[in-house]
């Protein structure tokens, strides 16, 4: 049974850090190949995320430029192992944020708030990809992992064109009923990583 494993990875990254494990390409790999099952022959990775903010927006006290330059590195590194294919969406800069609410302090200094940044086109771009696969019937299964719900019409998609979805579930990891509603099957994978 052919399959390709698609990964969101502004969620898999928090659950991997959640687990107290280092979030790079070689882990992202480990992952992403223990999503495979022993009856299934894998056909690609495709792994969606956004390349860190780069910019100088004015800090929210004092007005000073606060630089952000975030490497892309790893994306590249990820990018050149075999069978990936990774599908950038943008991160939007959406200013600054209190880091505790309700704000106690009328002394307020710039450490008292936090970045806010929003991902654009990576669910858009899983869903299109999901799209594809089904119209052109290259593989039988679909293995998620996700926890975004905006999925759910691109699973209905290919389940509709008669692809099996599988939707992967991680250690302590609570899913969406939503998720499992739209998909076949429900696997639960142990981390394969190295502290």
């Amino acid at each position: 049974m052919k399959a390709a494993v698609f990964i969101d990875g502004g969620h898999l990254r928090v659950l991997v850090r959640q687990a107290g494990y280092g979030y790079n390409p070689d882990s992202i790999e480990a992952v992403a190949h223990a999503c495979v099952a022993g009856d299934e022959t894998l056909l690609r990775i495709l792994y969606y995320d956004c390349a860190p903010y780069r910019g100088t927006p004015r800090l929210p006290v004092s007005g000073e430029p606060a630089l952000f330059q975030g490497s892309d590195e790893w994306l590249k590194v990820l990018a050149a192992k075999p069978q990936f294919a990774v599908r950038l969406g943008m991160l939007k800069f959406r200013g600054f944020e209190p880091r505790r609410i309700p704000i106690t302090s009328a002394d307020l200094s710039d450490e008292d708030f936090k970045p806010r940044f929003e991902q654009k086109g990576v669910d858009m771009r899983i869903g299109l990809d999901i799209a594809s696969y089904a119209a052109d019937r290259s593989i039988d299964r679909i293995v998620l992992v996700t926890g975004d719900t905006d999925c759910l019409p691109a699973m209905k998609r290919a389940r509709t064109a008669g692809l099996q979805v599988v939707l992967v579930q991680f250690p302590k990891q609570r899913l969406a009923r939503e998720l499992l509603w739209h998909s076949d099957f429900q696997r639960l994978v142990e981390w394969p990583l190295q502290d």
